[in-house]
């Protein structure tokens, strides 16, 4: 089983950075791709992007591509999305999540087998 504890939300003004942080209890993290989810007010979980067990792999969403970079440190056990350039729209509560199932990380929510508890994210104009 895998605990996932994320930290580094906060207030930004929008064209400001965050990096969000995302740390793995057990020493089997390099066996799940990792994914980052957010979720806004009345709105559904939506997929922002996922790194595959050796980092050899990402993938984003369009909405996120060019401004967010998502990384790992599995000596670690800890993952990353360094998120650039913030839009009010990026607001939500972000969560990381575990995948035992792909090599890269699923697209979909019912991929994950792990996710943390959520941090916010609050971008002002």
């Amino acid at each position: 089983q895998v605990q996932l504890v994320e930290s580094g939300g906060g207030l930004v003004q929008a064209g400001g950075s965050l990096r969000l942080s995302c740390a793995a209890s057990g020493r089997t993290f390099s066996t799940y791709a990792m994914g980052w989810f957010r979720q806004a007010p009345a709105k559904e979980r939506e997929f922002v992007a996922a790194i595959s067990r050796s980092s050899y792999s990402t993938r984003y969403a369009d909405s996120v591509k060019g401004r967010f970079t998502i990384s790992r440190d599995n000596a670690k056990n800890t993952v990353y999305l360094q998120m650039n350039s913030l839009k009010p729209e990026d607001s939500a509560v972000y969560y990381c999540a575990a995948d035992s199932n792909t090599y890269a990380g699923s697209w979909h929510i019912s991929g994950y087998d792990y996710w943390g508890q959520g941090t916010q994210v609050t971008v002002s104009s």
